[in-house]
């Protein structure tokens, strides 16, 4: 038996990457999945590999009509919503002083309103079985400060903010509601280089576990998440980064790996005044 036996899961962002990976994994867990994005050919085409028990709706995240379309549609072809993964999202990298409006108006409504309107939609047929899934994917930028991302950043701290009330609001119905933050991620986002595995490693240097997130090892966490072997699990953030998020490695103390080593610069004197400064 699958762990989605008999779950209808709606999964954003589902053409490419991290979407299509979780939307292949939901269906072989035994889920009917409904697939939303923007890139029409592409969603189709994964739709199409997954087979009979997955659908294709082209969906604009920002709008509330298209988000009525297509939980009309689901229910149409599946009967019923179990479960939402709000994975449509978008990066824009640029200092704060060429940050247009536009730019930043675009990440936050397609990263953060498109949560919102998401979870609006599918509210009601969650209430009406008195049970349901929500799984907002943020970021490691949600949990930590970077810099050239400030309304990505912004976006994703709104978008853990948003799961936290959503969580408090829709708990009484018997809806869950978690967020997920993965770290880099090996997508056209995460990628947009298309790097080979070798030189995407040297960018990894200062996470733990020295390498970059696969879609497939976040989509596991997401099963999991939506799955009733976490019934009890709601509000919560969960953090797939290869701890990252954790903290900071100084080149100049003891258990820094190789790759931050090289990057020292003053030698014992920084290291002594490191070590002066945690007593």
């Amino acid at each position: 038996m699958g762990r989605l036996d008999g779950k209808v899961a709606i999964i954003t962002g589902a053409a490419q990457g991290l979407g299509a990976a979780t939307a292949r994994l939901f269906a072989a867990e035994g889920a009917a999945v409904v697939l939303g994005d923007v890139l029409v050919d592409a969603g189709r085409q994964v739709a199409d590999e997954i087979g009979p028990q997955a659908m294709f709706q082209q969906i604009d995240v920002r709008d509330e009509a298209d988000w009525r379309a297509l939980v009309a549609a689901a229910a149409d072809r599946f009967g019923g919503i179990d479960i939402l993964v709000n994975n449509a999202g978008i990066a824009h990298w640029a200092e704060i002083e060429e940050l247009s409006v536009a730019d930043a108006q675009q990440v936050l409504d397609i990263n953060v309103l498109g949560v919102l309107l998401g979870v609006k939609a599918v509210v009601p047929t969650m209430k009406a079985v008195g049970r349901g899934v929500v799984v907002n994917i943020s970021s490691v930028d949600g949990l930590r400060d970077v810099s050239g991302l400030a309304a990505y950043s912004a976006s994703k701290w709104a978008v853990r903010g948003l799961s936290r009330s959503l969580a408090y609001e829709l708990g009484p119905s018997g809806i869950r509601v978690c967020t997920i933050h993965p770290g880099g991620v090996n997508t056209a986002m995460g990628n947009p280089a298309d790097e080979s595995d070798e030189e995407l490693q040297r960018h990894y240097v200062d996470v733990p576990l020295q390498r970059i997130d696969e879609p497939d090892e976040i989509a596991q966490v997401a099963l999991f998440v939506a799955s009733d072997a976490a019934s009890y699990l709601s509000g919560v953030e969960i953090a797939v980064d290869g701890d990252w998020s954790a903290g900071t490695y100084y080149p100049t103390l003891p258990g820094a790996p190789d790759g931050v080593r090289a990057r020292r610069r003053s030698g014992p004197r920084f290291a002594q005044r490191c070590i002066l400064a945690s007593r």
